[in-house]
């Protein structure tokens, strides 16, 4: 990893807890605020762990990417989980199918960058 991007992942990493620090929910409750600031922390500790050995500079980036939309998801809409996505049903096509393996793909294609790395996880 070249210093640039370390010093941009550490960035992120700084704005998180920093976000994590001032976080009021959108309710106004404390315990909704106090369980979204422990989302917050937990979910960057949890990501940035699994992804501290990347090398490849292309998933590095990716990685950069997500983290941005997250953040500016969280802070426009006031809600730190990842936004829900509304995908077509798999249709009836069999699974040993082509057309079940074309299918696969193309949603696998249409999901969003700021839930690349939420299934994996959870």
């Amino acid at each position: 990893m070249t210093p640039v991007i370390r010093q941009e992942v550490l960035g992120l990493y700084r704005k998180i807890f920093r976000i994590a620090k001032t976080w009021e929910s959108a309710c106004g409750q404390m315990e909704e605020t106090v369980k979204e600031k422990q989302y917050i922390i937990s979910e960057a500790k949890t990501l940035f762990q699994k992804n501290k050995n990347l090398t490849d500079p292309e998933l590095i980036k990716q990685c950069i990417e997500e983290c941005k939309a997250r953040i500016e998801l969280g802070l426009h809409y006031h809600n730190p989980y990842p936004r829900p996505i509304h995908l077509p049903p798999m249709g009836l096509a069999l699974q040993q199918s082509r057309v079940f393996r074309h299918q696969e793909k193309l949603r696998k294609i249409s999901k969003p960058v700021y839930l690349k790395s939420h299934d994996e996880i959870s």
